[in-house]
């Protein structure tokens, strides 16, 4: 059952795609016809993968964004319903489509991934203003950059103001990011290419990891979280810019994709229901639960419940 929004503890603003995933032998090269060997249609979005993610692990969350008066986006809000995910603000528009997602993975679980947004760009700074003193018990507001990046600042900038604490995930990154953003976030969660996008430095190691950590905190940042795959994740704070390094769990991935909005929906779910944990035990958790999810195919279809996980990540 669905918490109704004076119960909502987790708020996503953010985006709502259809997946549209090919799997093929390699990614194609430019101007290049390949055959794939399997198609699936699949629920994606960054914001609705984060929600679903949080939602799974028994969080009480809800979903701000819009969607396509379409197959595809009826198709979403019944699928957010079944993962008991409060949709009173997802909104319907007949102005645009759904996002759709085409994604290409190979066989060594890599993927591409283009994204055509659709009525993600609909959803309004007024609606999120209107939207969120509606959600009273609201801890953690999760944001990302796959709407239009005022409406995402407002919300940062709302949720600020009310005390809740913030996520947010600059993905797709953009390098001309307004600096607000970074004020604005109270944890800060790139991956390495976002993260170079961002600062101009490369990330391969946690060396480098950790000296772009730093350079968001001069950006004003006050909790860096870079993930980084197979290495694990880096955190930088601006009360200790000396890295911690949190390794991965060792697997063999299938599918990498959603990887990151996994880690993103568990960590706010750990800093909502499991405050007492250090920051760096939740980001190992959620880093645990993200392993899980690239064993399995697809975004949402790999994202573990919570009756699925080892005890150990729960108590």
């Amino acid at each position: 059952m669905a918490a109704v929004d004076s119960e909502v503890e987790i708020v996503i603003v953010g985006s709502c795609n259809t997946d549209l995933i090919s799997y093929v032998p390699r990614l194609p090269k430019p101007g290049e016809t390949i055959h794939g060997t399997k198609f699936s249609v699949g629920f994606g979005g960054k914001g609705a993968n984060q929600c679903v993610m949080a939602a799974r692990l028994g969080s009480k969350v809800a979903m701000v964004s819009k969607v396509g008066d379409d197959s595809f986006g009826r198709d979403t809000i019944k699928n957010f319903q079944s993962n008991n995910v409060n949709t009173n603000h997802t909104g319907v528009t007949t102005e645009a489509a759904t996002g759709v997602a085409p994604i290409s993975v190979n066989e060594q679980g890599q993927n591409s991934i283009i994204i055509v947004p659709g009525a993600n760009l609909l959803l309004t700074v007024d609606e999120v203003e209107q939207i969120l003193p509606k959600m009273t018990s609201a801890k953690v507001v999760i944001c990302q950059l796959e709407i239009q990046p005022q409406t995402t600042l407002a919300a940062l900038k709302m949720a600020r103001k009310r005390g809740i604490k913030t996520i947010f995930n600059p993905a797709p990154a953009i390098p001309e990011l307004d600096p607000e953003f970074y004020k604005f976030s109270d944890i800060f969660c790139p991956n390495e290419s976002e993260v170079e996008l961002l600062t101009g430095l490369s990330v391969t190691s946690i060396d480098e990891a950790e000296k772009a950590g730093q350079c968001l905190l001069d950006k004003g940042c006050k909790i860096v979280i870079i993930t980084m795959g197979s290495q694990g994740a880096v955190i930088v704070t601006s009360e200790n810019r000396k890295a911690v390094h949190v390794p991965a769990k060792k697997v063999t991935p299938l599918d990498t994709t959603g990887a990151g909005d996994s880690f993103v929906g568990s960590l706010a779910y750990y800093l909502t229901y499991h405050p007492d944990l250090s920051l760096e035990e939740s980001v190992r958790r959620a880093g645990n639960i993200a392993s899980i999810s690239v064993c399995g195919n697809g975004t949402q279809t790999s994202f573990p419940w919570k009756k699925d996980l080892p005890p150990e990540l729960l108590s």
